[in-house]
């Protein structure tokens, strides 16, 4: 069997397995409860990484091994590049917020469990198969149900630890079934393997569109896409909000991955299928975000719903891909939804790494009603605020207003026009929210005797340099766009 057992195409994974172990040894003898050193090592393996996956990309080195239970292409060197740069700023936003709160005192779990959460992302950009898949996914997940609870003493967290962990348990046997009944209708787990006996029609129909159905309810869970959406607000209130942005960043690259992984490697064959799903959770997604996200006086709360819209966004992207069973302009769509993707994470870093750096040791800034003056107290952070506000509105020039437009060219060229002017009312109605955000943070009177906000110079600079990224990429987003397509061209087989 062809490259069946390449170390070499996996040394991203190799490499972070051994430092995440290093970091459990580093944290277990280490002294200092700000746990400088540990967090100092993961920045450093994550900087490592980010070199070696870029080298392997510019070599253009690609292939499979492991039996093809794990694949290297253009798309998985993407994504896993964006992972580990989103984890970086995760850290860095995140460093004073845990030791203001206890959370590295008795241990560095934080970091260790972070390396982990990504090692499993990777194994789920890389999966060549649905046993890859589903490693990929539980490794992370167990990850992320530690995190919430990595504060023992707060109620909140503990409490959104267990619904995360009893609904994404459901969702994972959810998922683990249908790919089951996928192996019934075809008799393999590969997925390329899956794609071909269902072109050749070798599959069996039934238990075939049934394992769709399942696999299209999980992923819609891990994508927090509505009906499936019930965990999201809840968890994304209650974790501590270092974790909670562990979780709306680079996860979702991740969940995307694997979608396309299934859908469109595996599955595209029997697009008729699951393409009427996707619709009916975007449509569900969108309508449930935007007017939930309305009532919402509690910040990480209101963008909880928001990422259910957005989500619903994604869910547009890749419904347009095959029309009639023409895939002509498949890789436009699919690079549409990556493109909007990338811009979520991106923005999702500056919010709640905004909500982190107002927070302080006694005061979470997670109400609307906190952001009150923040631009007396700090120019700097009102200017990303509104950015962030800006570009998830979709207003222009932000990089969200391209991704919003890119979606609803591929939607009114897959002949939903409909549908796109659906999801213009809905983004219309989200404009309330968060320009209400604005608002609040520029013309509203700061409450009680609050003083000007310091941070340091890093954050600073990584917030200033998180922000000006949104808007640049909105001004001049076509490379990026082009590198999406691209990437989604050389490495998906529809």
């Amino acid at each position: 069997m062809q490259n069946s057992f390449d170390f070499a195409l996996a040394a991203p994974e190799i490499l972070l397995l051994i430092m995440a172990c290093a970091v459990l040894l580093i944290d277990a003898f280490g002294k200092s409860q700000t746990r400088h050193v540990t967090f100092l090592v993961s920045l450093g393996t994550l900087a490592g990484l980010t070199v070696v996956s870029l080298l392997q990309w510019n070599s253009g080195i690609t292939g499979t091994s492991f039996g093809g239970l794990y694949v290297v292409d253009s798309l998985a060197h993407f994504l896993k590049v964006l992972s580990y740069l989103a984890v970086i700023a995760t850290l860095v936003y995140g460093r004073g917020y845990n030791e203001a709160r206890d959370m590295t005192r008795n241990g560095g779990e934080v970091y260790s469990l972070t390396l982990f959460a990504l090692m499993g992302q990777m194994v789920m950009i890389s999966a060549g198969s649905l046993l890859t898949v589903y490693l990929g996914l539980e490794l992370m997940s167990f990850a992320l149900y530690a995190l919430v609870a990595v504060r023992r003493d707060h109620l909140p967290s503990s409490e959104a630890a267990m619904k995360y962990f009893v609904l994404g348990s459901m969702a994972s046997g959810v998922l683990l079934y249908g790919m089951s009944m996928i192996y019934g209708a075809t008799g393999s787990l590969d997925l390329a393997r899956v794609a071909e006996v269902i072109a050749a029609g070798g599959a069996e129909r039934l238990p075939l569109v049934f394992g769709v159905v399942f696999i299209v309810t999980g992923l819609g869970f891990k994508l927090a896409s509505a009906p499936f959406h019930m965990w999201t607000p809840d968890v994304y209130q209650g974790a501590p909000t270092s974790v909670t942005l562990i979780i709306a960043a680079a996860p979702k690259l991740a969940a995307l991955a694997i979608t396309l992984r299934l859908l469109i490697d595996g599955l595209h064959g029997i697009a008729v299928d699951w393409q009427p799903m996707l619709l009916l959770m975007a449509v569900l997604s969108l309508l449930v975000g935007n007017l939930t996200a309305i009532v919402q006086t509690n910040f990480k709360r209101m963008l909880a719903f928001s990422t259910i819209s957005h989500m619903g966004f994604v869910f547009l992207g890749l419904l347009s891909g095959v029309v009639d069973g023409n895939s002509q302009a498949a890789d436009m769509a699919y690079g549409a939804a990556l493109f909007y993707m990338v811009i979520y994470v991106l923005t999702t870093l500056v919010t709640f790494g905004l909500i982190m750096l107002l927070s302080h040791r006694g005061f979470e800034c997670e109400n609307i009603a906190d952001l009150k003056g923040l631009n007396r107290r700090s120019p700097l952070m009102a200017a990303m605020l509104l950015l962030a506000m800006f570009s998830l509105t979709g207003i222009p020039p932000m990089a969200g207003f391209y991704a919003k437009l890119a979606v609803l060219q591929s939607l009114i060229g897959a002949g939903y026009v409909w549908l796109a002017v659906f999801a213009v009312i809905m983004s219309l109605i989200g404009a309330f929210y968060y320009l209400r955000v604005v608002k609040v943070a520029y013309f509203d009177e700061p409450e009680g005797e609050a003083g000007p906000i310091e941070n340091g110079l890093v954050t600073n600079g990584l917030m200033t340099i998180n922000g000006v990224l949104v808007l640049l990429l909105g001004i001049l987003p076509g490379g990026l766009m082009a590198l999406c397509v691209s990437v989604i061209r050389q490495s998906l087989q529809f």
